[in-house]
């Protein structure tokens, strides 16, 4: 599984970016992985952001109400939808997937076995 993500750039706060993980994969369950985003800012550590298994999606409480994790099966892409955005946003931000993530491990880093390269986000006040 590889995994590309992109769709990082500069908004002012209050804008929106939508954040693509194309997925690269020739196992024919990949539709049951869970996909996920995590973000990392300087100086601190790996965040889970969101993730969706199945037709389910999960939020962190610092995004919820504000950020849509999406996918498209057909298409192996993910979307990460980001509105409203503020400062505290900023991160550098990765695509995660995981065959074996459950509901009660998908918001940890551990749980997901591919990852993306990032991409960033930097929201300015």
């Amino acid at each position: 599984v590889q995994l590309q993500a992109s769709g990082g750039g500069f908004a002012q706060a209050g804008g929106s970016l939508r954040l693509s993980c194309s997925c690269a994969t020739s196992d024919p369950s990949f539709r049951n992985y869970v996909m996920g985003w995590f973000r990392q800012a300087p100086g601190k550590e790996r965040e889970f952001v969101a993730a969706i298994r199945w037709g389910n999606t999960y939020y962190s409480e610092s995004v919820k109400g504000r950020f849509t994790i999406s996918r498209d099966n057909a298409k192996n892409t993910v979307w990460l939808q980001m509105n409203n955005l503020k400062p505290e946003d900023t991160a550098l931000y990765y695509c995660a997937a995981s065959g074996t993530a459950i509901t009660s491990t998908l918001r940890s880093a551990s749980a997901y076995a591919y990852w993306g390269q990032g991409t960033q986000v930097t929201v300015s006040s």
